[in-house]
């Protein structure tokens, strides 16, 4: 399918792709482009200038100090998945990652993407929520737990960048998701963690305003860290997402299995 006429910029800093966006009529920032250029094959975008954001040196690369996690925006899922780095104080970030598409995907989307997109059946939103983690931007640090606002909208001001994440690793944690076996997005997935902040239970692929923490389990693992004790939490069903994939009453019962999977994989 034909794509409407757009101009292609290759930013080399920040501050390029931030002036290239500022000329533009109507500019959008790309990095791995697993969402927006599948939205302009449908032709239901049509941007007057691409800036592609995958050469800026700024955005690359990965950090671990101490417990201290950094991980730039524009580092692949794949590079994430096979990160020793990370897998040596947070394996289940690499099993996250490991999970994400197909070897196409995870080779050209990066974590940076993924967040700002906030795909309500999306991993990596997960993750950032479970673990507590930081938002780095070209402006300011954003908490997770303020950044993720709804369905595919995050607390992004017009032309800001994501930089980076960063995330204290916790004392255990795992991710489980009952992939849809097309897409391979998470008709429910969960990341549960436990360190010095607490217990934090992220849930995506389920939730009607998308990612979201279910207080009743962080508060019964909080007390016994132990997949049994997700059998006594009862999630409720009727702020949840039902389809032609599942229904609500589904996914609740998806978000106690896939928590004691997790779990049990910490």
């Amino acid at each position: 399918m034909q794509l409407y006429p757009t101009s292609y910029h290759r930013a080399s800093s920040l501050e390029e792709a931030g002036r290239l966006l500022s000329g533009a009529d109507d500019g959008k920032y790309i990095a791995g482009g697993q969402t927006l250029i599948a939205t302009l094959k449908q032709r239901l975008a049509q941007p007057s200038d691409l800036i592609d954001l995958r050469h800026i040196a700024a955005l690359k690369g990965i950090a671990v100090e101490g417990r201290t996690v950094t991980i730039g925006a524009g580092v692949t899922h794949a590079e994430v998945a096979e990160s020793g780095l990370i897998r040596s104080v947070c394996p289940a970030v690499c099993y996250l990652a490991s999970l994400i598409g197909d070897p196409h995907v995870r080779h050209l989307g990066t974590i940076g993407g993924s967040i700002a997109n906030d795909d309500p059946a999306a991993d990596y939103p997960a993750a950032m929520l479970g673990l507590g983690a930081t938002i780095l931007t070209d402006r300011r640090e954003i908490g997770a737990d303020e950044f993720f606002v709804g369905l595919f909208e995050t607390a992004l001001d017009e032309g800001e960048i994501i930089r980076a994440v960063r995330f204290t690793a916790p004392d255990r944690a795992g991710y489980a998701k009952f992939a849809n076996p097309a897409s391979r997005f998470a008709m429910t997935g969960v990341f549960v963690s436990k360190g010095t902040a607490g217990v934090r239970v992220a849930v995506t692929g389920a939730g009607s305003d998308g990612v979201f923490r279910h207080g009743g389990l962080e508060e019964a693992l909080s007390r016994d860290w132990s997949p049994a004790t997700v059998a006594s939490v009862t999630v409720d069903s009727s702020d949840l997402m039902a389809d032609l994939h599942a229904t609500a009453d589904y996914r609740a019962n998806l978000v106690k299995v896939m928590t004691k999977r997790a779990v049990a994989a910490s």
